[in-house]
């Protein structure tokens, strides 16, 4: 999700009515031997340099345009021509896609200040911010700091410059606004960029969110948004969650960037609360944050999700009849508990057998959970279903009696039918009864003999 895709709709020079409005043909009519101090304001050149500057615009191929424009910086260094002298640099030179002598050029033309009008600046500064997400900078390189900063400078003069710009007289006010748009993007995404490499992390959330101020469906920005809230110190979760949600649900995302992005904040999720919380309620959190994200911009301040902190704390005094009891009374508690409870796996959970389904693979023990005697009397019907495998002697265990399983517990219905999912069970050896002896086959006692006739 690098920054050359967010780019690539937007146009490679300046809208032209946006360029300047003085253009060298305004001065055709200067004299050969140079204006007099009298004349109107504007550029001082001799009829040489005007025709040497006219002759380099004239060139057609970047590499003619450079060469004539070296011969002209060579033999006239300080003529008042070099406003129209360095855009015909960065403008070769965005053709030739160097995007290090086009920031060289732009600056150049910048440093001119009030020399040049304000659309020609402008103009310089918008092919500055294009050629500055060309340069790829990593913030392990040595130049990574100078190169941010001065981009994150000169892209905001650009959004100053851009406000100066005086609208044409035959273009409407509304045109004129929509016309600034996109360059008003293109400056606030370097800014933001530039402000992620120097490590300003609330300046780029700054400068992504005037982006998405102005369009509200680009998914890359919503992506780097939400890495700028993770990055700050200490880090705004909630928030980042929200910006890569708005990024998943983003009408502009295609549908491989929908997909790697919410797989990536699943995995986000699932740290955040210490990835021991059972898959089927993360995807739940995943779905409704999608859900909220896609219809609103900004985060409500009552959305937040408990995290791993929260849900240690919620499970270090747990014991099943206070999960029973917090599950059954709903609400905020109720939510935190079951976060906290589901997938854990609960030691010798008391009960009263109402049934037993005895089974191939598994035994299940349709069992009504009871903490006294009282309880354990009045019980007539399950709201537990617990699933006993590799334990084939479980179904010995006989209706009506006590009981006490060790497993983990995977769901629940809340009320009004409360209901107990456990898997993976094993019932307490000592709550089995023995295996009943079969009965010994009767010994037959061999028919006496006679005794022998005596002999006669």
């Amino acid at each position: 999700m690098n920054a050359t895709r967010t780019l690539a709709g937007l146009a490679i020079m300046a809208t032209l009515f946006l360029i300047a409005g003085s253009r060298l043909g305004a001065f055709a009519q200067a004299p050969a031997t140079g204006q007099d101090a009298g004349a109107a304001k504007g550029p001082k050149y001799t009829q040489a340099e005007y025709n040497a500057e006219q002759a380099c615009a004239a060139e057609k191929v970047p590499a003619a345009i450079i060469k004539c424009a070296d011969d002209f910086v060579a033999k006239y260094p300080n003529s008042d021509l070099l406003v129209y002298i360095y855009p015909l640099y960065y403008r070769a030179y965005t053709q030739l896609k160097n995007p290090q002598k086009v920031i060289e050029y732009a600056d150049k033309l910048v440093a001119l200040g009030e020399k040049a009008e304000p659309g020609i600046r402008y103009e310089a500064l918008y092919a500055r911010a294009l050629s500055y997400a060309g340069l790829n900078i990593k913030e392990t390189d040595s130049a990574a700091k100078d190169l941010s900063t001065k981009g994150r400078e000169a892209a905001l003069l650009g959004l100053k410059t851009l406000d100066e710009l005086k609208k044409p007289d035959t273009m409407s006010a509304e045109d004129f606004a929509k016309q600034k748009q996109q360059p008003a993007i293109l400056f606030n995404y370097t800014a933001g960029s530039a402000a992620m490499t120097m490590k300003d992390y609330a300046a780029a959330v700054a400068s992504f969110k005037a982006v998405l101020a102005l369009n509200p469906d680009d998914p890359v920005t919503s992506y780097n948004l939400g890495r700028a809230y993770q990055a700050m110190s200490p880090p705004q979760q909630m928030d980042a969650f929200w910006a890569f949600a708005r990024a998943v649900t983003a009408k502009g995302a295609t549908e491989a960037q929908s997909k790697q992005i919410k797989g990536y904040l699943r995995k986000l999720l699932a740290n955040y609360q210490g990835g021991t919380v059972c898959d089927s309620l993360t995807d739940a959190e995943l779905n409704e944050l999608l859900q909220l994200a896609g219809s609103s911009a900004e985060r409500p301040a009552s959305y937040s999700l408990p995290s791993a902190a929260d849900l240690s704390a919620a499970q270090k005094d747990m014991t099943i009849a206070s999960v029973v009891t917090d599950l059954k009374a709903g609400g905020d508690k109720s939510k935190l508990t079951w976060l906290a409870s589901c997938g854990l796996e609960f030691p010798e959970v008391p009960g009263k057998v109402i049934e037993v389904v005895p089974g191939t693979d598994a035994i299940v023990l349709k069992i009504a959970f009871v903490t006294s005697d009282a309880e354990f009397d009045a019980a007539t019907t399950p709201n537990m279903d617990v699933k006993v495998v590799g334990q084939p002697e479980a179904a010995r265990v006989e209706k009506d009696s006590a009981v006490h399983f060790t497993g983990t517990l995977t769901a629940y219905d809340p009320e009004p039918a409360f209901f107990l999912h456990w898997e993976k069970a094993k019932v307490k050896e000592e709550d089995i009864p023995k295996e009943k002896a079969a009965p010994k086959k009767p010994v037959r006692k061999p028919a006496a003999k006679r005794p022998a006739a005596k002999p006669s």
